[in-house]
């Protein structure tokens, strides 16, 4: 089973204004709400290809119970933790440029955080954990570290998505799987990349590091893969981006689902490359049948 874990879940209310005017009045040309939460997206792509998985994390109030809804009306299993205060509301003005404000997050209390930790006592070896997304600042900072051991005790694999000190101290750990993109990896070592033979060096590092398997997404340069003493790179399928929101999100879905299926991990990195395109060239994550049109598209080299 793949359980994904989003601590600070979100709606996420896209709203588009041509010729926003700070200080006055202005009219919606169009809105959306969708569920957010990097945890939550990865289990909706999963949910499209087909995979079987459990979304974990704290919900509440009137915004949880929305998330809650969309996610059974797309057949998602979950076992959210119900909290008393409310699931925050992200906002993502769309005026030429976006301009994004994202709620903190719900206070969790002592009570609620170990009702969430009684979710894993369920899981078993084979199965995988998927860390993404920020978390609400009333549970701390080191509330992954608490989860990662967790993870450990009951010997369930975990792949994590965080930027920062926070990914640099996990890798010794031995995350299944990483997906920076290369700014992400530039920052995660104090450095910048003069060209691809700087992502590849650094790349290696987070597997000598203690990553089982690390993607660097370029965006329109393609991807990399370090797996073992090996690097393969991909292509980037052509179309037309429409959506920044979810595209790392839904290679790690991609990645992750295909490989608990198979095993073949180059397999694995061309779907997460379809899937994370199809997300970008979508208003919303990818659908199963963008993800199947684009595979094809995808070519793999060794480097």
């Amino acid at each position: 089973m793949i359980y994904t874990v989003t601590l600070n879940p979100s709606i996420d209310y896209i709203v588009r204004v041509e010729g926003l005017r700070l200080g006055s009045l202005n009219r919606m040309d169009s809105n959306l709400k969708l569920p957010g939460g990097k945890g939550v997206n990865v289990s909706r792509i999963l949910n499209q290809l087909r995979i079987d998985n459990c979304a974990l994390g704290f919900l509440g109030g009137f915004t949880g119970d929305f998330i809650q809804k969309w996610l059974e009306s797309e057949g998602s299993k979950s076992n959210f933790t119900n909290i008393a205060d409310d699931t925050r509301i992200n906002i993502k003005l769309k005026h030429g440029e976006e301009t994004e404000i994202n709620g903190v997050g719900p206070i969790i209390n002592m009570d609620e955080i170990a009702s969430f930790f009684e979710k894993f006592d369920v899981m078993k070896q084979g199965d995988i954990v998927v860390l993404s997304g920020s978390i609400p600042p009333s549970i701390g900072s080191d509330f992954y570290d608490q989860i990662i051991a967790k993870c450990e005790a009951m010997d369930v694999a975990f792949a994590i998505d965080t930027t920062g000190d926070s990914l640099l101290n996990t890798l010794r750990r031995g995350p299944f799987l990483i997906k920076p993109n290369h700014h992400e990896l530039a920052e995660l070592f104090g450095v910048t990349f003069s060209g691809i033979e700087d992502i590849i060096f650094y790349g290696k590092k987070c597997l000598e590091l203690g990553a089982k398997h690390v993607i660097v997404s370029m965006a329109g340069d393609g991807a990399l893969l370090f797996v073992k003493d090996k690097v393969y790179r991909s292509n980037t399928p052509i179309g037309v981006v429409n959506n920044s929101v979810g595209a790392g999100d839904s290679m790690i879905g991609g990645f992750i689902g295909t490989y608990t299926k198979n095993k073949d991990v180059l397999e694995a990195f061309k779907v997460a490359v379809a899937t994370g395109s199809a997300t970008a060239f979508s208003t919303d994550l990818a659908t199963y049948e963008a993800i199947q049109k684009l595979i094809p598209e995808v070519e793999i080299t060794e480097i």
